[in-house]
């Protein structure tokens, strides 16, 4: 643990090169699932990378922590969310502008495009800044609240969040977004400095992690033959994610074939799904799993990984179940529809259970998916090769120079 200095211990002075990012997470929570993997990878990657990175992240505590050389997580205290306890949200503006000013960055990176984003939007350090949109608002909220509504209807009644919108995009340098779909809904809007870095995967996410006594047992505990179908969720069991979707549809599935599902998450949701499964007899509930050896080995000795959020900015576990040679049923919106490839599962209309229920079916039905079954796996994109393509972009906003 490290006081907050005006260098980061270790590393050579601001000023000398290497770049130092300071990145404003108000997403990140020790028990976080996507914003923490990616968190985790990026403070990694940038001091492989030789870069200096500080992530301020709401916490309970002002630990510093060195994660690796160069790479700290800084917590700045604040309170939990009412829904959610397992997060918090930064609640201090001047406590944060008091921050970026003692860790003088070249560049600010922002992570949630709330509070956090005005408030580095309004601060007078001359650092460059990105805004990174690891979160579709509408998407996962109004769009669908009011899906019985034409989405420019529903943009107009959310004309105030599209204002917020292009002022931050005035007053960052770039605002980076993982998808194509995502990244053209925002240039309709108005936002002009818009970028597309997609996510990568991993290396431990492999054909190879495989586990048939794994899949074994899993099967077994649900009173299932090695011969059903292994199906796996992993996400945040939040009503965005559609868990409940996923597990009514399954257990619809498997009025006709064997088939069970394992839920990897935890949330708001989980007590309902324990019900759901209790009644089912073929769910499993894992809860959150932090090593990712073990999210791994789940995802490749799975049939098939069945996801039904249409609000993902990328969907990082369908890259990796893809990159284990699991075949993804996803919803034909957002950016897990992006993910999906000739040959390697089903889209589904967005939100039907009926439609869910049929694409499981005819998954189970057409036999091992030629991702599977060929042996050959293309080779994913990896998250190094994500953070080296987002550092460069660096470069062209000019912090190099104030370096």
């Amino acid at each position: 643990m490290f006081a907050r200095p005006n260098s980061i211990p270790g590393v050579v002075p601001k000023g000398a090169l290497p770049v130092r990012i300071v990145d404003v997470c108000a997403f990140y929570s020790p028990s976080g699932g996507g914003v923490r993997t990616y968190v985790d990878a990026k403070l990694r990657s940038a001091s492989r990378l030789g870069h200096e990175i500080v992530v301020l992240a709401p916490s309970d505590s002002a630990e510093v922590v060195e994660v690796a050389p160069g790479a700290l997580l800084a917590g700045i205290p604040a309170p939990t969310m009412p829904f959610d306890r397992r997060y918090r949200y930064f609640n201090d503006m001047g406590r944060l502008h008091r921050e970026l000013d003692i860790w003088r960055p070249d560049h600010v990176e922002c992570s949630s495009p709330w509070s956090s984003a005005s408030a580095v939007a309004k601060w007078r350090g001359s650092a460059t800044r990105s805004l990174f949109m690891h979160s579709d608002p509408m998407a996962a909220y109004a769009y669908r609240w009011f899906g019985f509504l034409n989405p420019a209807i529903v943009d107009g009644l959310f004309s105030r969040f599209w204002d917020h919108m292009r002022f931050l995009g005035r007053s960052f340098d770039a605002v980076v977004s993982p998808s194509r779909q995502l990244a053209e809904r925002l240039r309709q809007r108005g936002l002009t400095n818009v970028w597309t870095v997609p996510l990568g995967v991993e290396r431990s996410f492999s054909p190879a992690r495989h586990d048939a006594e794994l899949r074994r047992e899993l099967l077994a505990e649900m009173g299932l033959a090695p011969e059903a179908t292994l199906l796996l969720s992993v996400g945040r069991l939040a009503p965005e994610k559609r868990p409940e979707l996923i597990a009514r549809a399954v257990a619809d599935a498997g009025r006709s074939r064997d088939v069970g599902l394992v839920l990897v998450g935890e949330g708001p949701m989980r007590r309902k799904l324990e019900k759901l499964a209790a009644a089912s007899g073929r769910i499993r509930l894992l809860g959150h799993i932090s090593d990712r050896d073990v999210v791994a080995r789940l995802m490749a000795s799975a049939d098939a990984l069945v996801h039904a959020c249409e609000a993902e900015t990328f969907g990082l576990v369908l890259a990796e179940a893809l990159a284990c040679g699991t075949p993804v049923v996803v919803p034909d919106r957002g950016g897990a529809f992006e993910q999906l490839r000739p040959g390697c599962g089903q889209s589904y209309p967005a939100g039907s259970r009926a439609e869910l229920t049929r694409a499981l079916l005819l998954l189970i039905d057409s036999g091992p998916c030629p991702c599977r079954s060929g042996g050959a796996v293309p080779a994913p994109r990896l998250m190094e090769d994500h953070f080296r393509e987002l550092f460069g972009l660096f470069d062209r906003f000019g912090c190099a120079e104030a370096a």
